[in-house]
């Protein structure tokens, strides 16, 4: 009855109460929602004008296994959201989707400086989004659903832009930022190029958190945990070339694992876009198995939920189909996310011990009540 119980159903995923850590708000966006800004703000590079066909368009352009041209994609969610107005709709749509897909607490991400393009100056990116997200939560709990919003301000590594993002972050820390990344591509524009950048944020007590071991090796995730400080890896796949599996199935850990994993630094995994950008050979393949199966501390994500044609509830799926986990494992996944949160920690606590653990038990306790039910006919 045990196994009954804890069984990952597709309809008790759904249900369940989820936690995304890495999640872009310009890799989000509804396609339904990028043909309607793309007419009213006259931008005519998309390669449909069909909803549908859009939405299938950005997953099979997406799907490369190339992270330079995964990134290509985001030409057409950016070029349209260049207005205040576009920025606040996406963000609350945003807060809408992940909402009725169950997740209970966001951090979504986002790069201020590539929204500039009609004249918009860095501080009305941010107040236009935290306007989108609070709309979108107050959206969400007048339907019933309540989710709680947090903000990364991203800077983009090849550009010379991330003293004044971090500055940013800091400047709205307390309206909903809550810290700040470094994203693009990390082949050549290695993390220790801003170096300045996070010292300044250890100075001002800020979080952040570094893309890092996704499309390039253990010297971007060593430059970002022992340069940079980073508190959190995005993605941080390739930590695995750092693990050795013998024949016999026994593992052993390098130095620089065995690091990460004794210091329980988070792992901000997206299987499917892992397998899009050549991150990881599949879903099947994933590393996330091993290091769940090792108590590395990892969380599952979305990254991108328009090109990966994803939600929180696919990518657990595809983990319960690949790996058989049950709610255990999800849960363990979704307290994982909630305790690396960058909520402060009486916060993270309460929707742990409030919110994520009474809605795994009450999926629980209702199989229960429908085997017993079952077994007891009246």
């Amino acid at each position: 009855m045990q196994d009954e119980l804890n069984a990952a159903t597709r309809d008790r995923i759904r249900r369940a109460p989820k936690v995304v850590l890495h999640d872009h708000l310009d890799g989000g966006v509804r396609p339904e929602t990028v043909v309607e800004l793309a007419g009213e703000t006259g931008y005519h590079k998309l390669p449909t004008t069909d909803a549908g066909e859009l939405g299938e368009w950005f997953v099979n352009a997406a799907d490369s296994g190339s992270l330079e041209r995964y990134l290509e994609t985001f030409g057409h969610t950016v070029g349209v959201m260049q207005s205040a107005d576009a920025l606040a709709r996406v963000a609350a749509e945003c807060a809408e989707d992940l909402a009725a897909d169950g997740v209970v607490y966001a951090e979504v991400r986002y790069a201020p400086e590539l929204f500039l393009e009609s004249g918009l100056t860095l501080p009305e990116v941010v107040e236009a989004v935290q306007e989108g997200f609070r709309e979108g939560e107050r959206r969400t709990a007048a339907s019933g659903r309540r989710i709680r919003m947090g903000t990364l301000l991203c800077a983009m590594r090849q550009n010379a832009r991330s003293g004044e993002i971090a500055e940013l972050a800091v400047r709205y820390r307390d309206e909903g930022v809550l810290g700040f990344d470094i994203a693009g591509p990390e082949a050549g524009f290695p993390p220790t190029r801003n170096l300045d950048t996070f010292e300044y944020l250890r100075r001002q007590n800020a979080h952040f958190t570094i893309h890092a071991g996704e499309a390039f090796g253990l010297p971007s995730i060593w430059e970002a945990i022992q340069r940079c400080g980073a508190e959190r890896l995005g993605h941080g796949v390739r930590i695995v070339d750092d693990i050795t599996v013998s024949d016999s199935g026994s593992v052993r850990l390098g130095r620089l694992a065995s690091y990460v994993r004794d210091l329980r630094i988070p792992l901000e995994m997206c299987p499917t876009s892992n397998v899009q950008t050549g991150a990881a050979p599949s879903i099947s393949e994933h590393p996330i198995r091993l290091l769940r199966s090792l108590y590395f501390r990892v969380t599952v994500n979305t990254d991108n939920r328009l090109m990966g044609g994803t939600c929180m509830s696919r990518e657990f799926t595809e983990l319960v189909d690949a790996f058989g986990y049950t709610l255990d494992d999800l849960q363990w996944f979704t307290v994982n996310a909630m305790k690396s949160a960058f909520l402060p920690f009486d916060q993270r606590l309460a929707l742990i011990n409030d919110v994520i653990k009474p809605g795994y038990a009450a999926l629980r306790a209702e199989r229960l009540f429908t085997q017993v039910a079952a077994e007891n006919p009246a």
